[in-house]
């Protein structure tokens, strides 16, 4: 069972996110910001980790960034789940070293699916 690792600080955003993995088999843990979200990563090592942006102290970019470039969590892919619509910001998280980018509203099928098919690669 994959464990899936949410870096929010939105306690509503992180209960929907994991209600809708645990219904589908997946484990999971959350950090409220990005400084906790990489103390969890490199301490639980798990399977996949969305992060949202917009937090306090370490941001989702400088979070992604320094799980990306320590060779403990480098292979761990990271899906960015955030309000940031723009096509910059899209760029910039997947330059950080995000696999993908999800913006905010996401539908619980839609978060599964993509859950479902980056831990099937």
């Amino acid at each position: 069972m994959a464990l899936i690792l949410i870096v929010d600080d939105s306690p509503t955003e992180v209960f929907v996110m994991q209600k809708a993995l645990e219904k589908h088999g997946f484990r999971t843990a959350a950090a409220e910001n990005g400084a906790d979200g990489i103390r969890l990563a490199k301490q639980m090592k798990p399977d996949l980790i969305f992060m949202d942006i917009v937090m306090p102290g370490v941001n989702g970019y400088q979070a992604t960034r320094t799980l990306f470039n320590d060779p403990e969590t480098k292979l761990i892919p990271i899906i960015m789940v955030t309000t940031k619509g723009q096509e910059t910001d899209r760029v910039w998280g997947l330059r950080q070293g995000a696999v993908d980018y999800m913006i905010k509203p996401v539908t619980a099928q839609a978060l599964v699916e993509k859950a479902q098919a980056t831990l099937s690669l």
